[in-house]
């Protein structure tokens, strides 16, 4: 079964996780085995295909994708999570683009124009999934990403949105809907306290990313049946109200995980 990161938004995406400690690597902040752990995170497996130089049916671990792409010249590693009309964080061609939105997520490379998308193949019954992943690697327009803000831009407006979606939680009574909703905000605090990002990151960028992931939880509970509409109707026009505060949720999560190497590219 495939999967993507809208299949659990309170998870850290595999792009952002590859990204993150690939940043790490690239500046010299942790050992490669070390990097090629926490990207590989839960999952059975990760290989990497398609590297300039690869067969066509040749396939790498972590380990040595990330050194190989370091050889080539690869200075860092951006994180894109596009959705349907906001490639956010792409640079093309429209190819790539495709496959990254079918996706939900992919890593450009900064020095050489190359952009990895997972193939994550999800198996195992309920409660004891596991999954591997196939990181295919394209080339990709050597073009600025698309629509993605500055740190500084970012935090601007999570306080905007995080307000917006409290205020809106409150308004549609999720938090005296029943248990559904209060086991789903449960999770969230659950899951909040994880590490963030990757050693080399600074501060802000994980406040930053930390209210990314708050605003989303928020966002994830009110788009559901949760709090007083109900109706298939109702929920649709809830969720189409919500899409500015998801964007702008999705924008700084790509701008936290940006902020190593766009801090070290300026």
């Amino acid at each position: 079964m495939l999967a993507t990161p809208a299949d659990n938004p309170y998870e850290e995406p595999r792009s952002g996780r590859l990204a993150a400690w690939g940043n790490a690597l690239l500046a010299g902040l942790v050992p490669p085995d070390n990097a090629a752990a926490a990207v590989l995170g839960a999952d059975e497996s990760h290989r990497v295909t398609g590297l300039p130089g690869d067969g066509p049916d040749e396939r790498h671990g972590l380990t040595w994708a990330l050194g190989r792409l370091r050889v080539l010249g690869v200075r860092g590693l951006r994180l894109a999570v596009p959705s349907a009309g906001h490639p956010l964080g792409l640079t093309g061609p429209a190819p790539f683009n495709e496959r990254a939105m079918a996706a939900g997520e992919a890593v450009l490379a900064v020095g050489v124009p190359l952009g990895l998308v997972p193939e994550v193949e999800v198996f195992g019954p309920a409660g004891d999934r596991s999954a591997t992943v196939l990181w295919r690697c394209y080339p990709v327009n050597d073009a600025p990403p698309a629509d993605v803000p500055s740190l500084h831009e970012a935090e601007f407006e999570l306080a905007d949105g995080l307000r917006r979606a409290t205020q809106l939680l409150t308004r549609l009574d999720v938090a005296g809907a029943g248990p559904e909703a209060l086991r789903a905000l449960e999770e969230y605090r659950r899951r909040g306290h994880a590490e963030l990002l990757a050693p080399g990151y600074p501060p802000r960028a994980v406040r930053v990313l930390e209210s990314a992931r708050q605003v989303a939880a928020l966002l994830t509970i009110a788009s559901g049946g949760h709090g007083a509409a109900v109706s298939a109707s109702e929920i649709a026009a809830r969720r189409e109200a919500l899409a500015p505060l998801w964007r702008t949720a999705r924008r700084a999560q790509v701008a936290a995980y940006n902020a190593l190497v766009d801090e070290k590219e300026r």
